[in-house]
């Protein structure tokens, strides 16, 4: 397989963007005019903070993870097998981390294709076989060849700013409410957490669609890089299946990571139901059909 470029993912990714941008457009609109020009003031300041969070993406997602950048020296496999896979996927070699976790996942991070990181856990390393850990190391790189890691850092830094102008506006209201100012100030705080609550409803659900569609499109840039689809179903199968061992105590310390990993933690029916990815079982479908393809050339 060539690679190709997936405009499905990028029409989808505009939309969002685009729908998203709306959303807190309205959304900040509606906080001012009930809760005070001091809004205002409290978004451009958070806004700030957020293009620096953008900004050094990698950076802080690898510290909030535990995962430590690796040299050629400590692991060199690793960083044979990213720099091979980077240049079939003609990209920068990305930073390598590790992470010393028995949870056996993956994830990459970064704002775009000169500052990204691919970062793997130990206990990936020990699960997978060598085309299986190269079918992951390639979706990762694929995510980064689509530049959904820039989209997805940008989307969860917007609900994060709704969610600190929801609690800075009741603060406001409490202080108006206290010093005795204009009447009707529990009123508008009743009315922001309504259009908050609305606001996150829609936003999540917008991030969650665009996320598990990523999912499948990262997959199918994973088999076009290694041109090997059952290596990436091999794997995906076996890390599900290890999920399974690993203390619930490892697993609620990396859950918050769901959106990146390459399978998301395991949480219950409700897990499911707001999952951040399809289900295994479709994406090794997808790619089993994928496989049938290439060998009916």
């Amino acid at each position: 397989m060539n690679w190709q470029a997936d405009w499905g993912l990028r029409v989808r990714m505009f939309v969002t963007m685009f729908l998203l941008f709306a959303l807190y457009i309205v959304f900040a609109g509606a906080i001012t005019v009930y809760m005070g020009g001091g809004m205002v003031l409290f978004a451009l300041m958070f806004g700030g903070f957020s293009l620096v969070q953008y900004y050094f993406s990698d950076t802080l997602t690898l510290k909030s993870m535990g995962a430590r950048t690796v040299s050629a020296d400590e692991y060199p496999q690793l960083h044979a097998s990213i720099e091979r896979l980077s240049q079939q996927a003609d990209l920068p070699k990305p930073k390598v981390a590790v992470v010393d976790s028995k949870v056996p996942n993956a994830f990459a991070t970064g704002r775009n294709q000169k500052n990204a990181a691919v970062c793997v856990t130990t206990g990936l390393m020990n699960t997978l076989d060598a085309d299986e850990l190269d079918g992951v190391l390639a979706h990762e790189l694929a995510h980064v060849k689509n530049r959904d890691m820039m989209v997805m850092t940008i989307a969860s830094f917007l609900s994060t700013i709704a969610f600190m102008i929801v609690r800075w506006g009741a603060f406001f209201g409490g202080g108006h409410r206290r010093g005795g100012g204009r009447e009707g100030g529990g009123g508008g705080i009743i009315v922001a957490i309504l259009v908050s609550l609305v606001v996150w409803i829609i936003s999540y659900l917008l991030i969650r669609a665009l996320s598990r569609y990523r999912e499948y499109a990262a997959d199918r840039g994973a088999a076009a890089i290694t041109g090997n689809p059952s290596a990436l179903a091999s794997a995906l199968l076996k890390i599900s299946g290890e999920m399974d061992k690993v203390p619930k105590d490892d697993m609620r310390e990396e859950a918050e990571m769901n959106a990146f990993f390459i399978i998301p933690i395991k949480s219950g029916v409700i897990g499911r139901l707001f999952a951040t990815h399809p289900s295994t079982e479709r994406r090794v479908d997808q790619l089993r059909d994928l496989e049938r393809e290439m060998q009916s050339f």
